[in-house]
């Protein structure tokens, strides 16, 4: 019997409990399936873990964005900008940007 990518990723996770991609995969993973509050957990256990991981602000912000918590969203990406800007990743940046000025400008 194969196994499914979230039991792969789950003992992944048994294996290496603090690895960014892991729990960033988790993450995505219950959000694919509709699990907002188990993808949020996931979410921060990542910031916790490795806060310079650039890739999650986005996404974290998407989700705050969907749970309707705004002032979450807005400070994800703020902090995602600042991350993404001391690291060089212009590109990063750029799509925190837009997702900030989208959210506090939608029109």
């Amino acid at each position: 019997m194969a196994i499914t990518r979230l039991q792969y990723l789950n003992k992944l996770l048994e294996a290496t409990p603090k690895d960014s991609f892991v729990l960033f995969a988790l993450a995505k993973e219950h959000e694919s399936a509709g699990d907002d509050m188990q993808s949020l957990s996931f979410y921060l256990r990542l910031k916790g873990n490795d806060p310079a991981y650039i890739g999650m602000y986005y996404h974290l912000g998407k989700l705050y964005e969907r749970l309707e918590d705004f002032q979450n969203a807005i400070l994800t990406y703020k902090q995602g900008i600042e991350i993404s800007r001391n690291a060089r990743d212009l590109h990063a940046m750029s799509e925190l940007q837009s997702a900030l000025l989208n959210l506090e400008d939608p029109e």
